[in-house]
């Protein structure tokens, strides 16, 4: 279904759970699929993968004036993602997390996924101008869903509301490699821990608390 990340393929861009910096989120969700408002477009500098790099962002999308704080503290916690193989950003926004994903692993098949048409659009900019051209930026519909990926890193739309998150977790971490991982960054505030939990039981899957850093739990969850 055009519009919802969780579909026969998955979802869209994740709220900041702790952001309660206002010019992370625009009068519209960013979730739109279809933002109305003006692109505003900008260009901010931003440190990925250990370098400081120019990328282009525009209103209508999360948090278009810097990095947010939850991918920042998921970028700096998580593991160096696998070389190879299919690697997937849930909700990729403008792209920091799937840059960094085709920075640090160049021979993986990053597949970068929003509802966000305009997000889609930066991402695939931001990544032609980096010379990442195995990051992928797609709605959900059009990742094949016979795609099993090495891992998944995600900071996830928690304010779409429980019901619509969980389908879209449930949509998604399947779709694991049998000894893939995939990590989620949540605010404390928001709800990490009974998420944690919700995984744990009712999609049978393990997760532990990999880092806390914040008000932020990066979770990790494993086949």
């Amino acid at each position: 279904m055009r519009g919802s990340l969780a579909t026969a393929a998955p979802p869209e861009r994740f709220a900041d759970a702790h952001r309660l910096e206002s010019t992370a989120v625009a009068t519209e969700h960013y979730f739109s699929a279809d933002p109305s408002s003006t692109q505003d477009r900008r260009t901010i500098t931003v440190r990925l993968a250990d370098r400081d790099l120019r990328v282009v962002t525009a209103g209508g999308t999360f948090s278009p004036d810097h990095l947010d704080t939850g991918t920042r503290v998921l970028l700096d916690e998580v593991p160096a993602p696998p070389p190879a193989g299919a690697l997937l950003d849930l909700g990729c926004g403008w792209g920091p997390i799937a840059l960094t994903l085709g920075l640090l692993s160049p021979g993986a098949d990053v597949y970068a996924v929003d509802v966000n048409e305009r997000a889609l659009g930066l991402t695939r900019e931001n990544a032609a101008a980096l010379g990442l051209d195995r990051v992928l930026a797609c709605r959900p519909e059009d990742v094949d869903p016979q795609i099993r990926f090495a891992t998944i890193w995600s900071n996830p739309p928690i304010r779409v509301g429980k019901a619509v998150l969980h389908d879209l977790l449930a949509t998604w971490l399947p779709r694991l490699e049998p000894d893939g991982t995939a990590y989620l960054v949540v605010a404390k505030q928001l709800g990490a821990d009974s998420l944690a939990r919700w995984i744990e039981h009712d999609l049978g899957m393990p997760c532990r608390r990999l880092a806390i850093a914040r008000g932020f739990r990066v979770l990790a969850v494993s086949r």
